[in-house]
């Protein structure tokens, strides 16, 4: 069992930064890789970025080179630092746990109760 705390989400202008951050406690077997997904009204939630228990991350095209998923094993921690925020990037945040196999993230359904970022214009 895997429990999920999201927190760090707020209210940011256009071109600032925010860092998100996800407190995980528990674990099962088959769980070796952390990700966001964000969810925006009326659209499906979407994967964000995967960091692997190897450490090897994966970003969806929307973010890549504005977000930066890492993580602290020391206090079992995984953050989402996102730079140059856009209003697009405006959605409830989700952390999840998975797995992640040959470039594929396969999350379980294990969800932290989501933080709101929203990005005015």
């Amino acid at each position: 069992q895997v429990q999920l705390v999201e927190s760090g989400g707020g209210l940011v202008q256009a071109g600032g930064s925010l860092r998100l951050s996800c407190a995980a406690s528990g674990s099962i077997v088959g769980i070796n890789a952390m990700a966001w997904y964000h969810q925006a009204p009326g659209k499906q939630r979407e994967l964000v970025a995967v960091i692997t228990s190897g450490g090897s991350t994966n970003y969806a095209d929307s973010v890549k080179g504005r977000f930066t998923i890492s993580r602290d094993n020391a206090k079992n921690t995984v953050y989402l630092q996102m730079n140059r925020l856009k209003p697009e990037d405006t959605a409830v945040y989700y952390c999840n746990a998975g797995g992640s196999y040959r470039g594929s993230y396969f999350p379980l359904d294990y969800w932290g109760q989501g933080t709101q970022v929203t990005v005015s214009s």
